[in-house]
């Protein structure tokens, strides 16, 4: 979308981007980290780092402990390392996302390799940030990567939220849910965590692998009950989490564990951060703005629906006030469950439902978008849609809900160039909505 509408709503978004820069917020820790290092007389310093944002963190790190570092290994999602936030001492591996793939297997077996080696006089360093779930892969004794491959993509489709999908993650993984702070006991860990999760839960990003977890493996089965796979799931799997339920193997590790005494987990960028700056960008271009949640989950199509909804009410106020311009802010992470065979993402598919809802009403327009600047499997960070964007469509013989109903919606605004794409932005802090009503 080229309007000037669509253009105010991309520079508002990207200011969120820039609030939550990896770099820079690693960087406003570093000292912290030194006087950490030097009061402890550490005499070693590892680094381990997992997520979409790992590679900027990582360079941050690099640049100001580059002497110091001894090994660093960092893993991120295929084309989220561009050669400007690449590091040089720390390697890089770049893996499958939101399925696991064989990179992600061979990078993980190399980070536990050199984190095993780490004794009390060593400080590691964990960069987290979301994403590390698929990127740190290493399935429990007796499952294979293709099975853990099958119950991810089963999860997604059946709609899983990212706090269950992740609650089943940690339950079949050798690293997630507390082990990798197990492995590495008694080393000391702080961990800098960028969080994709509403409400910061730290067992929840990247499943936690320096964290408590809150989770059992009887959850873990009634989640798959829930969505109706106990008779799809691999009975490897099924084996894993029923010995875990009757105690025949450990539970993941719990609050009050000895092994996160020396573990300290830092929030340093998330959602509300960057809203804040989002509400701060479109005040400082003449809009009256407001953050409306910073919760926003539930089936996207729904949450697009109900955002209409807010965005037609208010366009209604603003008639009777005459006032100018609103920007209605939100965020978080919707879910899609997958009944059709298209292409698509949650952001695109809650753009879609939003659009058909306010078909025909001028003055209304919504950029929805994945701040990590993927969608789903596309190449899309999300979508814009207003008033227009149904007519325009169905002007050329598309039927928006055809497209829906397949979870097509990729494709669907593709045709007409509603499509958001700024390539991988080297952050992941959720979803971002911008409503812009006059």
């Amino acid at each position: 979308m080229k309007n000037d509408i669509g253009k105010l709503s991309v520079k508002i978004f990207y200011a969120s981007l820039n609030e939550v820069n990896p770099y820079n917020s690693v960087k406003s820790y570093t000292d912290t980290i030194r006087s950490i290092y030097q009061g402890n007389a550490f005499n070693r310093l590892l680094v381990a780092g997992l997520g979409k944002a790992a590679c900027p963190m990582a360079k941050a790190l690099e640049e100001q402990f580059k002497d110091i570092i001894t090994a660093g290994i960092v893993i991120t999602k295929h084309g989220h390392c561009p050669s400007q936030h690449r590091p040089d001492k720390i390697k890089v591996f770049e893996a499958g996302h939101p399925v696991p793939d064989e990179k992600g297997l061979q990078a993980t077996e190399e980070i536990v390799k050199l984190v095993s080696s780490a004794d009390d006089k060593t400080l590691i360093v964990c960069l987290i940030s979301g994403g590390g779930s698929a990127l740190l892969v290493s399935p429990y004794e007796g499952i294979t990567l293709l099975e853990k491959q099958n119950i991810t993509e089963m999860l997604l489709k059946a709609g899983a939220t990212i706090d269950e999908l992740n609650a089943v993650r940690k339950h079949i993984s050798k690293v997630k849910g507390g082990r990798l702070a197990e492995i590495v006991y008694p080393a000391r860990i702080i961990s800098l965590i960028i969080s994709d999760v509403i409400g910061d839960r730290l067992d929840v990003i990247a499943s936690g692998p320096t964290s408590p977890d809150t989770t059992t493996y009887n959850k873990a089965l009634s989640i798959l009950e829930k969505y109706g796979l106990m008779e799809k799931v691999p009975e490897s799997i099924l084996s894993v989490l029923h010995k875990g339920a009757n105690g025949s193997i450990p539970e993941t590790p719990k609050e009050g564990n000895r092994i996160f005494i020396k573990v300290e987990n830092l929030i340093i960028g998330d959602n509300k951060k960057a809203l804040i700056a989002t509400v701060e960008k479109a005040r400082e271009l003449g809009l009256d703005a407001e953050i409306i949640s910073t919760e926003i989950s539930g089936e996207a199509r729904e949450v697009g629906k109900w955002l209409a909804k807010k965005a037609i009410e208010t366009r209604n106020e603003l008639r009777m006030k005459r006032n100018k311009k609103v920007c209605l802010i939100s965020g978080g992470e919707t879910t899609v469950t997958v009944k059709g065979n298209g292409k698509g993402g949650r952001n695109m598919e809650l753009a879609l439902a939003f659009a058909i809802e306010i078909e025909g009403i001028s003055g209304v327009t919504l950029l929805s978008a994945g701040t990590d600047g993927t969608d789903g499997p596309t190449d899309a960070a999300g979508a814009i849609v207003d008033g227009n964007t149904v007519s325009k469509a169905k002007s050329i013989g598309l039927n928006p809900e055809e497209y829906l109903m397949n979870n097509d919606s990729y494709n669907f605004l593709k045709k007409i160039d509603d499509l958001l794409i700024t390539g991988p932005t080297g952050t992941n802090v959720m979803d971002i909505q911008i409503m812009v009503i006059e």
